[in-house]
C-alpha cells in the first residue's frame, strides 16, 4: 500500500511539475520563438466538438505519435451559444477548456481558431442560426448588432480559455484572427474593401480588447492576402504548395520577412452526399510534407484527424448545378487518422518523417466488435407524433426561424375544400421535401438537383402534406447571409398562390422521440420512427450499416448519430464504443422515405465511405 501511495504521489509531482513549466512563444526575427529559441510547428488540426469527449486523449496521443508538436482547432460558436445569451462550455463534447488541458498532457501547443466564422463544412460555418432573427444584423458585416454579438461570443470564450494561454503559462500559442476573411472579400464584391477592412480590423480589436494577448495570425489563399491579411497578425497561405510563393507573398504583407506557415495543409478533402468521395495520395502528401521541412515551412495539416459530424452539426456548400451540397456525417476527410481513429497508409508514411527520438508509440487503436442483428420491434407512423404536437397555424408556410426552430425537420400541412391540380411549384425549399395528398406520396423534391416542382392532383376535401428537412446551413460563400431553411417563399399549384390556414408542426428531432408505449402503426411509403435494443457482452466501436434504408437520422442511446441517405457515397454510421455500453442498448431510427418496412438493422467492422449510388434515391 505505501508503494502504492508513494507511486501515485511520484505521478501527481510529476505532472505538476510538467504543468508547472511556462513558456515564452512570440513572432519576431522572422521566426516563431519558443522560449527565445526558433522553432518549426508541425501541427495537425482536430476539433473536439466532433470527436466523442472519452476519446480526446486517445486521439491526440495519436497526433503526438505521428511527429507533431501542435494542435489547431476551430471554437465553433454555435456548438456553445445553444440559445441567445445561454452558453454551455461543459456538457458532452463542449468542455473545450478540458480538450485543451489534455493536449497539454500530451506534450501538444495549441494553435486557437475562434472565428467567429469558421466554415469547417459546419453548420451555418459555426453562427448559431438565431443571429438571423436579430433585427438589422448582417452576419459577418460592419454593423453594430453583430458586432456587439461577436463581442459576446469572444468574452464568453475568453473567461473559458484565459488560463490556457501561453502568456498565462498556458498551452495556446497562437490565435488566429477571423477565417479566411479574403475568401470572403472576393465573393463578396457588392461590399466595398474599406468597409470589409473595418469590419476584420473591429472583430480583431474585439479579441485583443476581451484578454488575448498572444501572438495572432491570419488564413487565406496566396491570391487573397489583400482582403485577409490584418497589420499586426502574420499572414499564412492555406493550401500554397509553391515554397516560393508563399514566401514571396508573405514578405509582401509581413515587413519582408517569415516567419511561413500554411496554416491549412490538405491531406485529404471535404465530401458531400451523392457526390464522390475524394481522395488525396499518401504519395503526395508525403512529397508535399518534405518541401515544407526541407524549407523550413511550417504546417498544420487540414485535417490530421476529421472525425464526426454528429447530430445536425454538418454544414452545405453550393454550386452553380446544385443550390445545396450538403456534407456527410462523417468527416473522415480522408486524413491520417481515419473517423475511427485508426492510423492509416498516410498515418504511417508522415509519422517515419516526422518522428524523433522522443516520439512515443503509436497507441492501440480503440476495439472495434459487430452486431450481426438488431430487431426492430417498434414501428410507428410519424403521423403519430405529428398528432400529439400542437400546430403553429399561419395564411403561409413560415421559415423554420420564423418558427423558431433551428434544426430538423418541419411538417407543413393544408386542407383544401375544393378540388386543384396542375404544377406545384416550391421554388422557396429548403432543402429537402417528400409530397403527400391524402397520406399517399407523390413527389420528392430537393435543393440539391434544384427540382422544385411536380404534378400534383389534388381532390375535393384533401390535405396536402410537405415534410421539410433542414440538411445543413451553409457554411461557405457569398449565400451564406440568406441560409434560411424550411419553406421560404409562398407555394404555388396552377399558378395560383396558396394561402390561408396552413398549419406547422415542429419536429426539431433534437431529442430522441418517446414512442415506447406507441402502437405499431407504421407503413411502407409513409415516414416511420423505428424502435430496438441490442446487448452486448462487450462494447467497442462499430459502423452502422443503413444500405437497406432511404434517407433519416440515427439515436444510440439517446445520441443522434447522424444523418444517413441511400444516395451515398457514406453508407454506414460510426458508432462509438463509448456510447455503448455492456449489458441493453437502445436505438431509434427516423427513416423519412420508408419506402420498405424494415425489420432489423446490423453493424460492421468497417466504415463504408465510397459507395456512391446517386440513381438509389435522389430524382432528378
Amino acid at each position: 500500500m505505501l508503494a502504492l501511495l508513494l507511486s501515485i504521489a511520484a505521478t501527481v509531482n510529476a505532472q505538476f511539475k510538467k504543468a508547472a513549466v511556462k513558456h515564452t512563444f512570440a513572432i519576431a526575427d522572422g521566426n516563431f520563438l519558443l522560449d527565445g529559441k526558433p522553432i518549426q510547428i508541425h501541427s495537425g488540426e482536430m476539433h473536439y466538438s466532433r470527436i466523442p469527449k472519452p476519446y480526446w486523449r486517445h486521439r491526440l496521443k495519436m497526433m503526438k505519435a505521428m511527429g507533431l508538436n501542435a494542435v489547431a482547432t476551430y471554437v465553433f460558436w454555435n456548438y456553445h451559444e445553444i440559445a441567445p445569451g445561454v452558453w454551455d462550455f461543459k456538457s458532452g463534447n463542449k468542455d473545450i477548456a478540458e480538450y485543451i488541458k489534455i493536449a497539454e498532457e500530451e506534450g501538444l501547443f495549441v494553435i486557437l481558431r475562434p472565428g467567429p466564422y469558421v466554415c469547417a463544412e459546419w453548420e451555418f460555418g459555426g453562427y448559431p442560426w438565431f443571429l438571423t432573427k436579430v433585427p438589422g444584423m448582417v452576419i459577418r458585416g460592419n454593423n453594430p448588432q453583430y458586432l456587439a454579438a461577436t463581442k459576446a461570443y469572444f468574452t464568453a470564450l475568453y473567461g473559458h480559455v484565459k488560463p490556457l494561454l501561453v502568456s498565462n503559462g498556458g498551452p495556446i500559442v497562437m490565435v488566429q484572427g477571423e477565417n479566411e476573411f479574403g475568401s470572403y472579400v472576393a465573393q463578396r464584391k457588392d461590399i466595398s474593401l474599406e468597409d470589409h477592412k473595418k469590419y476584420s480590423a473591429a472583430v480583431f480589436q474585439q479579441l485583443k480588447d476581451v484578454g488575448f494577448d498572444i501572438p495572432f495570425f491570419t488564413s487565406d489563399g496566396s491570391w487573397l492576402f489583400e482582403g485577409g491579411a490584418l497589420p499586426g497578425a502574420l499572414p499564412t497561405a492555406n493550401g500554397e504548395d509553391d515554397v516560393t510563393k508563399l514566401k514571396e507573398i508573405v514578405n509582401q504583407y509581413n515587413g519582408g520577412k517569415g516567419p511561413y506557415m500554411v496554416a491549412e495543409f490538405y491531406p485529404g478533402w471535404l465530401d458531400h452526399w451523392a457526390e464522390p468521395f475524394p481522395k488525396v495520395s499518401y504519395k503526395s502528401t508525403a512529397k508535399q510534407t518534405q518541401k515544407y521541412l526541407d524549407a523550413g515551412v511550417s504546417f498544420n495539416y487540414y485535417m490530421v484527424h476529421g472525425g464526426t459530424n454528429f447530430g445536425f452539426t454538418s454544414g452545405a456548400n453550393y454550386d452553380n448545378k446544385h443550390d445545396i451540397q450538403p456534407d456527410l456525417t462523417s468527416y473522415d476527410y480522408d486524413a491520417p487518422i481515419s473517423e475511427a481513429g485508426w492510423a492509416t497508409k498516410k498515418y504511417d508514411t508522415l509519422r517515419s518523417m516526422l518522428k524523433s527520438v522522443t516520439t512515443p508509440a503509436v497507441p492501440a487503436k480503440n476495439p472495434v466488435i459487430a452486431i450481426p442483428n438488431i430487431v426492430l420491434t417498434k414501428a410507428v407512423d410519424l403521423e403519430d407524433i405529428k398528432s400529439k404536437i400542437a400546430p403553429v397555424n399561419d395564411d403561409k408556410p413560415l421559415t423554420f426561424e420564423e418558427l423558431n426552430q433551428g434544426n430538423g425537420y418541419v411538417w407543413y400541412s393544408k386542407k383544401f375544400n375544393q378540388p386543384i391540380s396542375g404544377k406545384l411549384e416550391l421554388a422557396g425549399l429548403r432543402d429537402y421535401a417528400i409530397v403527400y395528398v391524402n397520406g399517399t406520396k407523390v413527389a420528392e423534391l430537393n435543393s440539391y438537383y434544384k427540382k422544385y416542382d411536380c404534378e400534383i392532383d389534388i381532390p375535393f376535401n384533401a390535405t396536402l402534406d410537405i415534410i421539410v428537412e433542414n440538411m445543413g446551413r451553409i457554411n461557405y460563400g457569398a449565400k451564406i447571409v440568406n441560409s434560411f431553411k424550411g419553406i421560404v417563399s409562398p407555394v404555388i399549384i396552377n399558378g395560383q398562390t396558396i394561402t390561408g390556414n396552413w398549419d406547422m408542426y415542429q419536429l426539431p428531432m433534437d431529442v430522441v422521440p418517446n414512442i415506447t408505449s406507441a402502437k405499431n402503426t407504421a407503413t411502407a411509403g409513409k415516414p416511420a420512427i423505428y424502435q430496438g435494443n441490442f446487448t452486448l457482452a462487450k462494447a467497442g466501436d462499430t459502423f452502422l450499416d443503413m444500405r437497406t434504408f432511404g434517407k433519416g437520422i440515427v439515436f444510440i442511446n439517446g445520441i443522434n448519430i447522424g444523418r444517413y441517405w441511400s444516395v451515398g457515397p457514406q453508407q454506414t454510421l460510426y458508432v462509438p464504443g463509448c456510447w455503448l455500453k455492456v449489458g441493453k442498448n437502445d436505438i431509434v431510427i427516423f427513416e423519412q422515405k420508408n419506402d420498405v418496412m424494415q425489420k432489423s438493422v446490423k453493424s460492421l467492422t468497417t466504415p463504408i465511405l465510397e459507395e456512391l449510388k446517386p440513381e438509389n434515391g435522389l430524382t432528378k
